[in-house]
């Protein structure tokens, strides 16, 4: 019992389970929950940058092939342009098999989407790069773990790199104690601001876009690990308490500090966890665009609109442009949707309205779907490069309690 009590998960699934009946018998009371899941999400988001920036910053210097980190970079771009792309097809694919929009009658009418339509939603790479806080973050750790790299006196330096990098992440672990608060007060949120009720109308869309993401995962993401003889299952129940996390929160950067410590803690070098990961989180969206993919089909069934082989590989290249430069935008799905609807002039931009109600309900599925293809990623490329201790994930896959930091002594 006693070891019950003391497990994180254990109480992270308690807390989802209080704010879903929190939500549903009182769901005023509920949606005053709201600041516990933002202000525990807002303390997360606080150590995103120090852990990429000490993360990469250790990585590259330790590595000492510049090339080989540009290679790696390479790689990994190429490699999330052809996940994404495989998740937009299969997102269409089901979509029109499954048919989740046939005879869903369309309330448009009554919603105000005004600020989707309204203005200009169109992706500026500029304003991208220039918000995107952790593109920014990244960039400089590379400057800088490529400056200390030259250094004579590199060993030196790179101590207190990793001193300060073992200092982070006692301070998250700290932090991480107080994720069911945090989980508590999302579900409670989510389930008493829109209801349960509202899932019926539009349950044949959650189910598709549910099951899609499970087969996306299970199948083509579980098939990379599987050549490099990994287990799908093993590395999900080895993040288990992350991906809780992220369901309660319904937010992937609540678990992303967590997510890079378990990734080198199972064997993925420091290199490719500091610059895959971030990076990932901005180009490599598998759930959203499975989600974003799948809902212009919804829309064009709505509104019987039968799209043309022209006009579906002009979605799927819009799709492929748009999907990673609104990346860390408030509001970034309904904007790629009011992006492309405007751009194929083939499908009612106020069928937006249809998806507001549904929306946070799916968030948490894009949200996991991200979080596990971003660690997925960083094994994957791992492996390529061979950077990856098979060793020491067998032993993470069995250790209980939380990796640690090792600090290396002073050459």
């Amino acid at each position: 019992m006693k070891k019950i009590l003391s497990n994180l998960t254990f109480w992270v699934l308690l807390s989802i389970s209080a704010g879903i009946l929190l939500g549903h018998f009182r769901p005023a009371l509920a949606v005053q929950m709201k600041p516990l899941g933002d202000y525990f999400i807002d303390v997360v988001k606080l150590f995103i940058g120090p852990i990429i920036f000490l993360t990469l910053v250790t990585g590259i210097s330790g590595m000492g092939d510049l090339k080989k980190v540009g290679k790696l970079g390479a790689k990994a771009l190429i490699y999330f342009e052809v996940i994404t792309t495989l998740a937009l097809i299969i997102g269409m694919l089901v979509g029109f098999i499954f048919r989740p929009g046939a005879g869903v009658t369309s309330n448009a009418s009554t919603v105000d989407i005004s600020k989707y339509r309204s203005g200009d939603t169109s992706i500026s790479w500029i304003d991208f790069f220039k918000s995107n806080y952790t593109i920014q973050i990244l960039l400089v750790a590379i400057l800088v773990g490529i400056i200390v790299s030259r250094l004579s006196r590199r060993e030196e330096i790179l101590r207190y790199f990793y001193i300060a990098s073992s200092w982070v992440f006692r301070a998250l672990h700290w932090v991480m104690k107080l994720a069911p608060i945090g989980a508590f007060g999302g579900m409670a949120y989510t389930i008493g601001k829109y209801g349960i009720a509202s899932l019926l109308p539009l349950g044949k869309l959650m189910l598709c876009v549910y099951l899609t993401m499970a087969l996306f995962l299970f199948v083509v993401l579980g098939s990379l690990l599987r050549y490099y003889s990994i287990s799908m299952w093993k590395f999900l129940s080895y993040i288990k308490n992350e991906l809780l996390i992220v369901l309660g929160t319904s937010s992937s950067e609540a678990g992303l500090p967590s997510l890079m410590e378990k990734l080198e803690g199972m064997g993925c070098h420091k290199s490719v966890v500091g610059l895959v990961v971030p990076a990932g989180y901005s180009f490599n969206l598998d759930g959203t665009s499975i989600y974003l993919s799948m809902a212009i089909i919804f829309l064009a069934q709505v509104y019987d609109v039968h799209l043309n082989f022209s006009q579906i590989i002009t979605i799927i290249g819009i799709l492929m442009v748009t999907s990673k430069g609104a990346a860390g935008v408030t509001g970034s799905g309904f904007i790629i949707l009011a992006s492309t609807l405007t751009a194929t002039k083939v499908i009612p931009i106020e069928g937006l309205a249809l998806l507001l109600g549904v929306d946070r309900f799916m968030s948490e599925a894009r949200a996991i779907t991200n979080f596990i293809g971003n660690g997925v990623a960083a094994i994957v490329l791992s492996n390529h490069e061979k950077m990856f201790d098979k060793g020491r994930m067998h032993e993470a896959f069995h250790r209980k309690g939380p990796n640690r930091v090792d600090i290396p002594a002073a050459e």
